[in-house]
């Protein structure tokens, strides 16, 4: 059996043996690891699949220092990109927290930051959304017990939430890729 360190250097060598041993060793974890997330069978294939071709399209390119890291990280990539063409918002934020407490236990500098983050997109909601997202968050109110609260229609409830959601999805999405670009920049060796 040869160690991560042999096969990626047979691997920068166009080694397509050394390519199937990486990919056996490490598809069931990298799977688990996804399906956790996603909860989607062909959405965790996708994830993984994605890394191993990347993986290969760029074998000759790569630095890469702990094999195992590296492909994890890589395919906590492919899961946010697959939780950011989620399908429901509840879906969202269930998986990003998941995201979190992955990031959490491996590196809690990083997931203070993402919560940071987090926090200052909530305070940057308009005043009537950030009540609203407020109340159904933390308060845990249905649409329709705030727009009672609120005396506005449930419609309207929906429309602030809705826009509430999309503009923290999108501020997420974009600190989930530094967060995920940062961490694996320092997995890469550096030359001084």
């Amino acid at each position: 059996m040869h160690t991560d360190d042999q096969l990626l250097k047979r691997l920068y060598q166009n080694d397509e043996g050394a390519f199937a041993e990486i990919y056996n060793r490490y598809w069931k974890p990298l799977y688990t690891s996804a399906h956790n997330i996603l909860q989607v069978r062909e959405a965790a294939q996708d994830a993984v699949q994605e890394v191993f071709i990347s993986l290969w399209k760029r074998r000759q390119d790569l630095q890469v220092d702990v094999l195992q890291s590296y492909l994890h990280q890589a395919v906590r990539f492919q899961v946010f990109k697959a939780v950011r063409a989620g399908k429901t918002d509840q879906d969202f934020f269930n998986r990003l927290s998941l995201i979190s407490k992955d990031i959490l236990i491996e590196d809690p500098v990083l997931f203070k930051e993402l919560e940071s983050i987090y926090q200052q997109l909530i305070q940057s909601l308009p005043p009537d959304e950030q009540e609203i997202f407020l109340l159904h968050r933390d308060g845990g109110l249905t649409y329709k017990q705030i727009a009672e609260q609120k005396n506005i229609s449930v419609k309207t409830v929906e429309k602030k939430m809705s826009r509430a959601l999309k503009e923290i999805r999108y501020g997420m999405d974009d600190a989930m890729l530094v967060v995920l670009v940062t961490s694996a920049t320092m997995m890469l060796p550096h030359n001084f």
